[in-house]
């Protein structure tokens, strides 16, 4: 195969600066995705000896000495292999970057096409969850309200202010603790017991009411932490969400269909998101939120998508809503990280704790089947965990120990943990009496 342009290129400057990780990741990963996957094929096919013999053609080769021949040699074969390797493992379709002088992946794994630059909107934004008045929605909240106060007075954050919105129709204990709007749930029986399809329309009555100062919103949920301080993720008209592996219109075309028309474009304009984490300027959000709402219930009506779907169906209907009106989302992969599956929290903004840590005393991970030793919210269903949670076992991840670190300090730090359970149940007292 002829030498091209592009690997001589290419290869002039991976054998001229053998050792210089940074030089070279810096020319390669400049390359646009088409350019990564043209060089890939193109490489594919090129020995050695044709690349060499095309810079021995060109003028500036022509004195070399056999030292530098044999230089050259050994330079290319060691570049051409590594970059060939690192192709394999990683692909071209992600995007690598260099930054402290060390080489780490992009965590931008999708963005619109017109979008020219990686900006994000640098304009602080209003923390915003939807929960309900149980005793286990109760003290997540209250663990991540805590996390939001410390991350938020750190440099680097442009956390605004935070809303727990409360769709019981009433006021609860935690309204001088949190900062709280109380919102109506949906009318009896049309949530089908699917409580979640709550949060959409918990959010209509939200931003019809509230006065939010702030241009943007983070959608948040209960059971997230924030590990570090957060920024402003999203880019103008972009919003910025988490990549879910399990949420896939274009595997489930036929049902997607059903609420995205043809003439709206390919399924591949539904984002592979849920409507959690999202940073979103607060007036796109409000013109999607009555539309999410909608195909939410309309998604749980159909037989065929709530079977499809299931407990991720109202994530779809977000996904949907928001290709309707033509919002295509930055997707970010270090947005949050989900344990156990997700062993590290570097550079992750927000831990998501939704799946059970269960292992044995070796560190082996048992999902699946109950470990000697676990945590898992589901685990504290009428009241908040204890204080000082037992570490887990060596050779568990770190994203595990960091989660019941987090949780136990939050826990030793907030004023009268552990009387969560005793006040629901004056309250529940209380009730009795005043309807005997």
């Amino acid at each position: 195969m002829a030498v091209t342009s592009s690997i001589l290129a290419m290869t002039h400057f991976l054998v001229s600066y053998p050792t210089s990780v940074q030089l070279q990741s810096d020319l390669f990963f400049n390359l646009s995705n088409s350019e990564h996957s043209l060089f890939y094929e193109e490489l594919k096919e090129v020995e050695v000896h044709d690349i060499l013999k095309s810079l021995w053609n060109r003028k500036t080769m022509g004195r070399a000495s056999t030292l530098l021949i044999i230089f050259l040699v050994l330079g290319s074969s060691f570049a051409t292999y590594n970059l060939v390797t690192m192709l394999r493992h990683y692909g071209s379709s992600e995007g690598v970057t260099v930054a402290d002088g060390g080489l780490f992946f992009d965590p931008i794994i999708e963005m619109p096409d017109h979008v020219k630059n990686r900006k994000t909107s640098k304009a602080p934004f209003h923390v915003a969850l939807t929960a309900t008045d149980a005793p286990y929605n109760k003290w997540q909240c209250r663990i991540m309200y805590y996390w939001y106060k410390q991350q938020k007075k750190l440099p680097g954050s442009e956390m605004g202010g935070f809303t727990r919105i409360l769709h019981s129709g009433k006021s609860d204990n935690l309204m001088d603790e949190i900062p709280t709007v109380v919102v109506d749930p949906l009318a009896e029986g049309m949530d089908r017991g699917y409580i979640v399809l709550n949060r959409p329309w918990a959010f209509v009555q939200w931003l019809e009411k509230a006065k939010i100062e702030e241009e943007y919103v983070l959608m948040a949920e209960p059971d997230h932490i924030f590990l570090r301080p957060l920024p402003n993720l999203a880019y103008e008209g972009h919003p910025a969400a988490f990549p879910f592996f399990y949420i896939k219109p274009d595997q489930n075309e036929k049902i997607i269909r059903k609420f995205y028309p043809e003439e709206y474009g390919p399924v591949t304009n539904v984002d592979p998101i849920g409507n959690s984490p999202v940073i979103i300027r607060k007036d796109l959000i409000a013109k999607i939120a009555p539309t999410w709402m909608n195909i939410s219930l309309k998604m749980k009506e159909d037989p065929e998508t709530d079977k499809a779907f299931g407990w991720v169906l109202e994530m779809y209907a977000y996904a949907v809503a928001s290709a309707l009106h033509g919002v295509r989302h930055i997707l970010r992969k270090d947005f949050m990280l989900q344990p156990p599956w997700d062993l590290e929290t570097n550079k992750k903004y927000i831990l998501h704790y939704t799946y059970g840590c269960d292992y044995n005393m070796k560190g082996e991970l048992t999902y699946g089947k109950i470990g000697e030793w676990r945590f898992d919210k589901r685990s504290h269903l009428r009241g908040p965990p204890p204080k000082n949670l037992p570490l887990p076992p060596p050779g568990v991840p770190e994203s595990v120990v960091t989660l019941v670190k987090m949780v136990n300090e939050a826990s030793a730090n907030i004023p009268n943990w552990n009387t969560t359970i005793g006040f629901e149940i004056a309250l529940v007292f209380v009730d009795i009496l005043l309807h005997a």
